[in-house]
């Protein structure tokens, strides 16, 4: 009897502790797929409108192939015809990218940025780490060379946004240069190494239960947004990857990955080398 009542004990314990960990991964998983966010101009610098920059810009909408409706701006240039797509990151919006418009404008370049499903004033939805995203930014595209006729085409991602772009320009031949700053090679990798030094637990079995969760809630496949497994078939597109060696939520080990993983041409650098060309197509 005595051997029943403590298999009973440790049957429940186990039980609730497997309870426990379903909650909270279910609740991590909420979390990614639901960011909150305010813009602060102490990390985002600007909150404004292009009017910040003294840029000139017009409201913009499209909407995606599977019915989000996407909301940006439009900045042009005098006689360019070319133009630069901004991507912003998970728990962001177009703002994120503000710091770089008034110099990829005057280099010459027009720019359309604008907000992802379920970002800043586009349709609410879940958030799925650049997966369904990616749609958005071929939306983006079709903007562009539909209601601006323009056909040649950047993209500048940061953070999901560089996984973002990444997926996209590998299907979509029409964007013609990349720049991916601040990218993860591997999000399961990246989500281990947040659950272990962020919250101080071990990421096994928390990261890959959070990973199913999340493929159950959205049906994304975790394994298809890891820009280390695809950058290569980007080439002969030029690209440039941009990782700072003080980045503690995505570490620089994620940046050189990326740029092993890349076929030339590519850059890898700094803010002059950015400026000296590797953003020409």
């Amino acid at each position: 009897m005595k051997s029943k009542t403590v298999a009973m004990v440790l049957a429940g314990v186990t039980g609730l502790s497997c309870l426990g960990l379903l909650i909270f991964s279910w609740m991590l998983s909420s979390n990614i797929l639901h960011p909150s966010y305010a813009c602060n101009e102490d990390h985002f610098i600007y909150c404004g409108n292009p009017s910040q920059l003294d840029l000139a810009f017009e409201d913009i909408a499209f909407q995606s192939d599977d019915g989000h409706h996407l909301s940006g701006w439009y900045m042009p240039t005098d006689a360019s015809d070319k133009a630069v797509i901004f991507v912003h990151g998970h728990g962001a919006d177009r703002h994120e990218g503000m710091r770089w418009f008034k110099a990829v404008n005057q280099a010459g370049f027009n720019i359309l940025v604008f907000d992802l499903r379920n970002s800043g004033k586009s349709a609410k939805s879940f958030s799925t780490m650049g997966y369904f995203e990616q749609n958005d930014v071929k939306a983006a595209v079709d903007f562009l060379q539909r209601q601006k006729q323009i056909q040649r085409i950047g993209i500048f991602g940061t953070s999901m946004g560089a996984a973002t772009s990444i997926m996209a320009m590998v299907d979509d031949q029409r964007i013609a240069a990349g720049v991916f700053e601040a990218g993860w090679a591997n999000l399961d990798q990246l989500y281990g190494e947040i659950i272990e030094q962020n919250l101080g637990l071990p990421s096994f079995p928390l990261a890959p239960l959070i990973a199913w969760l999340l493929e159950q809630r959205t049906g994304m496949d975790m394994a298809a947004v890891n820009p280390e497994s695809m950058l290569g078939e980007i080439a002969p597109r030029p690209v440039f990857i941009i990782h700072c060696t003080g980045d503690d939520f995505i570490g620089f080990a994620h940046g050189e990955k990326n740029y092993a993983a890349a076929n030339e041409p590519i850059g890898y650098g700094n803010w002059q080398s950015y400026k000296q060309g590797y953003l020409t197509f």
